[in-house]
């Protein structure tokens, strides 16, 4: 079964990079079944319930090679920080509708 291993992106109420350590989470399976009385959908792989974290990459691609777990990385695209000053708000050449 093959692992995933990636840095999830930060939630809404986040507005720093903290807590976005490294995830190494099982690839759901094929086999799934549907229990016919309450409609509930069930598998036999409990690995699919876990969800291992790791500070670096290195960290988790270290365990899943002593583990012999085979594993796909999945690069986080890099953010483009858009710098702006106040005083922006108030140039003479400013795009757009003035508001205030």
């Amino acid at each position: 079964m093959l692992a995933r291993i990636y840095r999830p992106a930060k939630t809404a109420m986040q507005s720093g990079q903290a807590k976005t350590d490294w995830v190494l989470e099982f690839e759901p399976s094929e086999k799934r079944e549907v229990e016919p009385l309450m409609g509930w959908t069930s598998t036999g792989d409990t690995r699919t319930q876990l969800k291992l974290t790791f500070e670096t990459k290195d960290e988790a691609v270290a365990y899943a090679e002593a583990n012999a777990i085979p594993y796909q990385v999945f690069e986080p695209r890099e953010r483009k920080p858009n710098i702006r000053a106040y005083a922006d708000n108030f140039r003479y050449d400013r795009k757009g509708l003035w508001t205030h």
